[in-house]
């Protein structure tokens, strides 16, 4: 006769450490207010059915105790997520290829106003499976049957679906929760009550983002085909030799544009990936952000300030249109980040799933979903540059027809960053391949936008600027620099720019080359004093005050070429929350009265009135056959080496240990308050 289920609540010592655990995991849980414990304890909830089957197997006994802790891991987890849950739960099940109005199914759009019940309940209704197995399993495994054999039966097999159930449980468990961080409401709102309207006649914006696009991609900095529609910018206004994006990958780089602070204080400093439609096996996506970010973050808080929320609170039409990677719900939409309307999507072309939405008011429907990104078969984007050109020249002309107000329009491109696709009417034109031919059909669709400005007389009203948020990945050119995206080299963080104002009321001539340094970051700062944005009745150049603002100004550089980059204020280079490397520009004067170089008869000091260094503490070689070696200590002039093939550390030793020292210091400083916090401002709140 076949041994029945023996239930043990004796207290043995094995499934008594595993309660312990258990409980543990879940006084972490609530204390740490992470994610990443929450799949830690999910991931335990698993070990425990395991155990559960082991023993069921093996000994034919239940211990009370894995119940038990099993129940303690199921409820910390959903405890957590009513309190800090940024939905009701149900995240995961909505999908990208349908879409969703955030009205219409309010508990899958992440609005923080959900009270604790809703969350209670849509977190109790994701576990229920779970539960149901787990209690059916204690009732019959206590339960004393006639039959040993099928009393074994049955509690083995729903021994299995715990299991199963739990399984199922971390695929469709709510992994949005609100963000674990200093919040900075209260400045955000009182800066943005007190932008003052925008004076008559103020300039229109147009930003114009590409993606992964070299430094040597223009014509105008040298490639061997030709862009003329982006070179007029230049040719029209301002072209920079050097300047730099903040980041070198996608993400990093447009919140550093968007708010003009580094994105170590956002928590940004990775690929964003999508968070919806993510009910497949090892979708890594659900829980990628909030891990690599750290603190729970899905995208952009939305409590940074952002230049579209400055120009919209200074009476401007706000539109964003292209890529936006800076989250894909709730607070991390850009209708909830100043835009009025978006259109484009909101992840990148490589992501699944990739669809183009028009949104409003934190509310979007898909326009061209999933399935048109598909041709025989086979992945299709070759429509994606005519269809956000067909928008944003749309919407362009009806806030100029039908509005008296200025606009800000932030174009974002998703090109040239692979998998590169072209129209059909450019798809084999340049000769050069798809890369080329994509570059190629964005600047006509320039050329037919700047008509369209001429058309309606806004070309010379409007401040064009042009960039990339980062070097080149797989194709595209460097020129001369080292290293390409990811990499914290010139050739990832070098990119072009220009900027044209045919109005500029004489602040600058067309055809200007800049060559002192600037970067992304100062984009924030430089807008809002070339549009004249005052605040608090009048305040020029006004700044959030609650928080740091970590770019300059670039109106000295761009009427008299001046330094802004000083040790004072040098430009980071930043991966995946360390500082690389630091970059400054002192005048040669400065070097040249120290007593140990008074004696150097160096060309680059003789001939240079300023000399710009560059200096990495550690970094990875960007040779993949030396992958394992690091350049520490090295120190690079820029001025006569961009290429940064040669460490003038042993040359210059003071310089390098002083930019040692200044790194040290910065490192410090963003440790001691990683988001940028005004004290005072908030002491006094």
């Amino acid at each position: 006769m076949k041994k029945g289920i023996t239930f043990d609540k004796s207290k043995k010592v094995f499934p008594i450490i595993i309660m312990a655990i258990a409980v543990c995991l879940a006084i972490a849980l609530q204390i740490l207010r992470l994610n990443l414990v929450a799949v830690v304890n999910v991931a335990f909830m698993c070990v425990i059915s395991a155990l559960i089957i082991l023993g069921v197997l093996i000994f034919k006994k239940l211990y009370v105790w894995f119940f038990a802790g099993y129940g303690v891991s199921a409820l910390s987890i959903v405890l957590y997520y009513a309190i800090w849950g940024a939905d009701a739960g149900f995240g995961a099940f909505s999908s990208g290829k349908a879409g969703w109005s955030s009205t219409a199914k309010a508990l899958f759009s992440g609005a923080s106003n959900y009270n604790f019940f809703v969350r209670l309940g849509g977190n109790l209704l994701l576990v229920l499976p779970c539960a149901i197995a787990l209690i059916a399993l204690f009732f019959v495994g206590k339960k004393q049957f006639a039959k040993k054999g099928l009393h074994f039966s049955l509690t083995a097999i729903l021994s299995v679906i715990l299991a199963g159930t739990s399984v199922f449980y971390v695929l469709t468990m709510n992994l949005r929760s609100k963000p674990h961080v200093d919040r900075l409401w209260e400045g955000h709102n009182d800066y943005l009550d007190g932008v003052d309207k925008a004076k008559s006649g103020s300039p229109n914006v147009l930003f114009i983002l590409m993606d992964d696009m070299g430094w040597g991609d223009t014509s105008l900095n040298g490639a061997i085909y030709e862009t003329p529609n982006m070179d007029r910018i230049g040719e029209e206004g301002l072209n920079f030799d050097n300047f730099y994006s903040s980041y070198s990958v996608c993400s990093p780089a447009r919140f550093s544009l968007m708010t003009g602070r580094y994105p170590f204080r956002g928590y940004a400093d990775n690929v964003m990936y999508p968070t919806i439609d993510t009910l497949s096996p090892f979708a890594s996506t659900r829980i990628f952000n909030s891990i690599e970010m750290g603190a729970n973050c899905d995208g952009m808080l939305g409590d940074e300030i952002t230049i579209a929320e400055v120009f919209q609170n200074a009476g401007y039409n706000t539109g964003a249109f292209g890529k936006w990677h800076l989250g894909d719900y709730g607070e991390y939409l850009p209708t909830n980040q100043g835009f009025d309307y978006f259109y484009g999507s909101h992840h990148v072309n490589d992501m699944t799933p990739f669809y183009h939405v028009s949104e409003e008011n934190g509310e979007y429907e898909i326009i061209h979903g999933a399935d048109e990104m598909f041709r025989d078969g086979k992945k299709d984007q070759s429509k994606l540059t005519e269809w956000i050109h067909k928008e944003m020249n749309d919407w362009i002309t009806d806030q100029v027809t039908n509005t008296d107000d200025p606009f800000f329009v932030y174009y974002a491109t998703p090109w040239p960053h692979a998998p590169v696709f072209a129209g059909d009417d450019f798809d084999g034109a340049s000769g050069m391949g798809t890369y080329v031919d994509c570059i190629t059909e964005v600047d006509y669709y320039l050329g037919q936008l700047f008509n369209t400005l001429e058309e309606l007389g806004v070309m010379d009203d409007t401040i064009i600027i042009f960039t990339s948020d980062n070097g080149p990945a797989l194709e595209g050119s460097v020129n001369e620099l080292r290293g390409g995206k990811y990499l914290a080299y010139d050739g990832g963080q070098k990119v072009p720019c220009m900027i044209r104002w045919g109005n500029n009321g004489g602040l600058w001539e067309e055809g200007t080359t800049i060559t002192n340094s600037a970067t992304l970051v100062d984009m924030f700062p430089t807008l809002i004093e070339l549009c004249g944005i005052t605040g608090d009745g009048g305040k020029s150049n006004y700044l959030p005050f609650d928080r740091d603002i970590d770019g300059v100004s670039m109106l000295p550089l761009l009427t008299k070429d001046a330094v802004i980059h000083t040790p004072d204020h040098p430009i980071l280079h930043m991966k995946r929350e360390n500082l690389r490397a630091i970059q400054y520009t002192v005048p040669t004067s400065s070097i040249l009265s120290r007593e140990e170089y008074a004696d150097y008869e160096y060309p680059i000091l003789k001939d240079n009135e300023y000399i710009t260094f560059k200096y990495y503490k550690k970094i990875q070689n960007d040779n993949s056959a030396f992958f394992d070696k690091y350049r520490k200590n090295w120190l690079h002039i820029l001025s006569d080496d961009i290429g940064e093939n040669y460490n003038r550390s042993v040359t210059y030793p003071t310089v390098a240990n002083e930019m040692n020292e200044k790194i040290d210091e910065i490192v410090k400083n963003l440790k001691e308050n990683r988001r940028g916090i005004n004290e005072e401002y908030y002491k006094n709140k």
